[in-house]
């Protein structure tokens, strides 16, 4: 009888004791908050406008009266619009929220661009109740940092710590303003690392699951030593709100951005000269590698260092300095934190080997390129249309515009051929196939010829202000 009673208080006391361990082992945050949390304030900007709320977007809606029932709506939840007292020039004033933390203990804030872009006004407020007017030491819309400056001393300050130590599924927290609700708390893991968003090329996000939203742009993420990790700044959405994909640009990067910004106003960053593509599997193939990897070179830009070097169209480029380089968004990380006027070894695989190309790195410029003249021309036209697409030679002005001596137009396609398929578009430069340049009509129709049925084939399209390789299959 004893012992029928013994397994059951067993069984109980050993969940018990689980149910406790589990606990204990959920992260407590409170020491972290009431410590770091001094050093987190509200940043709220003024800014003239004539018909836009912020946080719209491009999206303009009329002037709202106070006792409308979407007037307290939009107020509450984009900002508040500010009128002109009556019999003045009307010109609204829109406010609008986000966060940031102090750097250091004179007075350096650090947030978004985005959040002080464009703002005639800037109030930074603490969580002693202190109000006070910031100035922008600089701003880079790259890196979407921004480094204010308050007139205070001895202010409470936040440390950076490591975002390369971060590993996916630790925890952290962020603490930030959203929706206008200061020093609100908010935590979760990280859910990847090196992240690259579209259009947002030199920033490797941490991204996590920690509930961000409007307002907490700027605010910091901490990891569980109380060290800044990173700068939350954008929140993938299909509603305006959190879902669960929360980015955040790694402290380390932004405060080299900060450090120039002090220095200078400006950033400087280093530039290669070539537009890149990932290798995907089709591409894999056809350029004959074992799998998909690297950053594939479709053109180097005139004047650029890439152009000064061996670096040529068709290379992939798989390490940079020594660091691998497993898709094409590693590379404009690694190149842009490098100093300008150093030497950078590539290791680029071309035609089945491996080999060392060194580059003088130079200064980013601004982009912008020359686009294609699409008139008509006299040309050479070909009437065969091969690969279910005619082309025509490039006309002296239009290889001027684009900086090029060979390369043949697109003039029309054929439904639902290999050319369409493949996601060839009229008005196309098409400038290599099967890794042989297309110097005019006849050397695309001797090189479309040749290839054989079945096999894949890399093709590089001019495209706009861009080049890239896609995949023939004849």
């Amino acid at each position: 009888m004893k012992k029928s009673l013994i397994l059951p208080v067993l069984f109980l006391f050993t969940s018990f004791m689980t149910v406790i361990a589990n606990a204990n082992s959920l992260p407590d945050f409170v020491g972290l908050v009431e410590k770091q949390g001094k050093a987190v304030v509200n940043i709220s900007t003024m800014q003239k406008s004539k018909s836009l709320q912020p946080g719209l977007g491009n999206l303009q809606i009329p002037d709202l009266p106070e006792d409308s029932p979407y007037h307290d709506f939009f107020e509450k939840f984009f900002g508040q619009l500010q009128r002109s007292p009556q019999g003045t020039n009307p010109q609204p004033m829109v406010r609008s929220l986000g966060s940031g933390f102090i750097i250091s203990a004179d007075g350096y804030v650090l947030t978004s661009a985005h959040v002080v872009n464009n703002a005639d006004e800037i109030v930074v407020r603490m969580t002693d109740r202190r109000e006070m007017l910031a100035k922008v030491i600089g701003s880079d819309i790259r890196s979407d940092v921004a480094l204010l400056k308050i007139e205070a001393k001895n202010l409470p300050y936040l440390k950076p710590g490591k975002p390369d130590e971060l590993k996916v599924g630790e925890w952290v927290l962020a603490i930030g303003s959203p929706f206008g609700f200061e020093n609100t708390a908010t935590a979760g893991i990280v859910s990847a690392k090196g992240r690259s968003l579209p259009n947002e090329n030199y920033i490797p996000f941490i991204q996590t699951d920690v509930a961000i939203n409007p307002g907490n742009s700027g605010g910091p993420l901490f990891n569980m030593k109380g060290e800044v990790v990173g700068i939350n700044a954008q929140i993938y959405s299909r509603s305006g709100g959190y879902m669960g994909l929360a980015f955040s640009v790694p402290i380390d990067l932004a405060m080299q951005v900060a450090d120039q910004l002090r220095a200078g106003g400006k950033v400087k960053r280093g530039w290669l000269g070539v537009t890149i593509q990932d290798v995907n599997r089709e591409l894999a193939e056809a350029l004959d590698m074992d799998k998909p990897f690297g950053a594939l070179v479709s053109s180097v830009l005139p004047e650029s260092p890439a152009s000064k070097s061996d670096l040529q169209v068709e290379d992939v480029i798989v390490e940079y300095n020594g660091k691998p380089v497993r898709f094409s968004s590693d590379l404009p990380f690694f190149v842009g934190r490098s100093k300008v006027g150093t030497t950078a070894d590539l290791t680029v695989l071309r035609s089945g080997k491996l080999l060392n190309v060194k580059v003088k790195i130079g200064h980013l410029p601004e982009s912008g390129t020359a686009a294609l003249n699409k008139k008509n021309h006299s040309s050479k036209k070909d009437t065969t249309g091969l690969l279910g697409m005619y082309v025509r030679d490039l006309s002296k002005e239009e290889k001027k515009q684009l900086d090029l001596d060979y390369g043949v137009l697109v003039v029309q396609l054929k439904a639902n051929s290999t050319a369409v398929n493949a996601g060839i578009r009229k008005g196309d430069v098409l400038l290599m196939l099967n890794k042989k340049k297309i110097d005019n009509v006849k050397t695309y129709n001797a090189i479309a010829g040749s290839l054989k049925k079945g096999r894949p084939a890399a093709i590089l399209v001019r495209r706009g202000n861009g080049s890239q390789f896609l995949v023939l299959k004849p």
